[in-house]
């Protein structure tokens, strides 16, 4: 189901202001994960110079000065989203009663780059599998992928920078520890990176219940899986780049996987080739 979005004028933003997030509205998992959040001024552009990973940056609406260009400033190097909300907004959001007009949600583990993930293979000698996530929003369903893609054997995951959940105190606890051991890379464009790694030897193969049956499929060597947001899938830019669409079978009356379940019987599908393949 797509979030609600809620449409806000951009007139007279300060030039040089970051990039703002489209979706205004927070869903109940988003609430929740607002613990991992830092309030003031002050404390917030420390959080960024000292590069913790910032997923996400609250400012009350019309508020322009020195500090808060200085914290918009900090926000666009680092590549976070602005959401613009009124100061009724951040009252609600803050634990301390003491915000100064800005709250940012901070990451609650750090993230690796996808160069990091491509070492992790080679050091274990194996042809890569990196599992990429086009736009999950639910933090459970992140929590859980990066679960299961630890037990299938991934080297790492790789989420988007915008319109997706990061890594939140609730998809780190839905990890169940398995954070610790596969790294989580955040990119702002999947179509590029897809189209990076292709030329270090990687081949895409993304779920779309137009392709072909996950088990007609050459799901070996060094493979990117490509999982879509909840309800909508992968997106049409992406799903061009990929090299094969997976179907997974179905035969029952509901015709779509939650997107956690659906990662892990496709990640699964690659383990059950690559153990056949290495049998041979």
């Amino acid at each position: 189901m797509k979030r609600q979005t809620e449409n806000r004028k951009m007139n007279n933003r300060p030039a040089g202001k970051a990039p703002r997030d489209p979706e205004m509205n927070l869903s109940p998992a988003e609430e929740e994960n607002l613990s991992g959040k830092i309030e003031g001024r002050n404390a917030v552009i420390e959080a960024f110079r000292s590069g913790r990973p910032v997923d996400k940056l609250f400012v009350q609406e019309e508020l322009y000065d020195g500090p808060i260009q200085t914290i918009l400033r900090e926000a666009k190097k680092a590549g976070t989203f602005v959401n613009f909300v009124p100061k009724s907004r951040l009252d609600e959001m803050s634990e301390t009663g003491h915000h100064q007009g800005v709250i940012a949600q901070a990451a609650a583990f750090s993230y690796a780059e996808i160069d990091d993930i491509l070492k992790k293979a080679e050091d274990a000698g194996e042809a890569p599998f990196i599992v990429f996530l086009d736009g999950i929003e639910d933090p459970h369903n992140l929590g859980a992928i990066i679960r299961t893609a630890c037990l299938a054997g991934a080297h790492g995951v790789v989420i988007k920078k915008h319109r997706a959940v990061g890594l939140t105190p609730t998809a780190v606890r839905a990890s169940a520890g398995a954070v610790n051991y596969v790294p989580v890379a955040r990119v702002a464009n999947i179509g590029a990176e897809i189209d990076r790694l292709k030329e270090k030897g990687l081949w895409f193969v993304c779920a779309d219940m137009g392709g072909k049956p996950m088990y007609e499929l050459p799901l070996t060597g060094p493979i990117g899986l490509v999982i879509g947001a909840e309800g909508e899938g992968v997106s049409r830019l992406v799903r061009e780049k990929c090299d094969f669409t997976a179907r997974i079978p179905m035969s029952g009356p509901i015709d779509s996987l939650n997107a956690s379940v659906a990662a892990g019987i496709l990640m699964y599908e690659i383990v059950r080739q690559k153990a056949g393949q290495a049998k041979r």
